[in-house]
């Protein structure tokens, strides 16, 4: 699954559902989740069935495995309209196998605990993971970190990214800045995921998306800078060629392509 914004929107809030659809992410992710108090999850649940169509497909972000609304959140899995379901505090193949035999086509489990961390390699490699995503608050909750910022993160981000690329599938998303007005701190926040691998970011308010989406796409430079290899490359027809006084060598040559695809996607 290629997305560089994938935007939440609470299960308890259908008068936002459409608002969110509008704000250009590249994905809108319906939390049944964290964002609905137990009381209203059936409630959310029945809005959400009402609302969903294959005209907007979404995301939808279910109840963990171990929690009393699995099962019935299982119910909405294979609906038209459901392009992928997001598990929290994945933390095996077992719930990912029942999430997809309840007909989901894609999954995207959330890591954030130390369970889940732990059984990285065979969540990514279960059948039907689309990406991971990378849970960062539930993390530090579930480890006792403290003000954890980017140093002590960054094992786990780069462990991520990692089994990602070994499972085949997807580059991850980076977990949610939660300071919705601190542009400087989105910023910061999505240049570090992009410099360590993750493929975009999920966003908590549409005030985000927009931010997140410049900072994932190739920059002006970089696509100008792919553009010349790829040129220099083509007219050399095979042999060693310099572009901006450094050799262009196969890795060299990938990494154009890729940004080529990216500013393309």
């Amino acid at each position: 699954m290629n997305g560089r914004s994938l935007l939440f929107v609470p299960g308890s809030r259908p008068d936002r559902f459409d608002k969110a659809l509008a704000a250009a992410a590249s994905a809108v992710i319906v939390d049944l989740e964290d964002a609905v108090e137990p009381a209203a999850k059936d409630a959310a649940r029945d809005a959400l069935r009402a609302w969903l169509s294959p005209a907007h497909p979404v995301i939808v972000r279910i109840n963990a495995a171990e929690t009393p609304w699995f099962a019935d959140d299982l119910a909405l899995c294979g609906a038209p309209g459901v392009a992928a379901v997001m598990l929290p505090k994945a933390e095996g193949a077992d719930a990912l196998a029942a999430v997809r035999q309840a007909g989901a086509t894609l999954l995207l489990p959330l890591i954030e605990s130390a369970a889940g961390f732990a059984a990285l390699s065979v969540i990514a490699a279960a059948p039907g993971v689309a990406a991971l995503a990378f849970g960062s608050i539930d993390l530090q909750v579930d480890l006792g970190l403290r003000d954890a910022h980017e140093d002590e993160l960054l094992f786990f981000r780069s462990q991520i990214v990692l089994a990602s690329r070994l499972a085949g599938i997807a580059p991850p998303i980076d977990g949610v800045s939660t300071a919705i007005d601190d542009e400087a701190r989105l910023h910061v926040d999505v240049r570090r995921a992009r410099r360590l691998g993750f493929g975009g970011k999920l966003c908590i308010h549409p005030r985000q998306v927009a931010a997140v989406n410049r900072g994932f796409a190739p920059s002006a430079e970089e696509c100008a800078w792919a553009q010349r290899v790829l040129d220099a490359s083509a007219a050399a027809g095979g042999a060693t060629v310099a572009v901006d006084g450094k050799m262009v060598d196969k890795p060299v040559l990938l990494r154009a392509q890729a940004i080529r695809r990216d500013a393309a996607g």
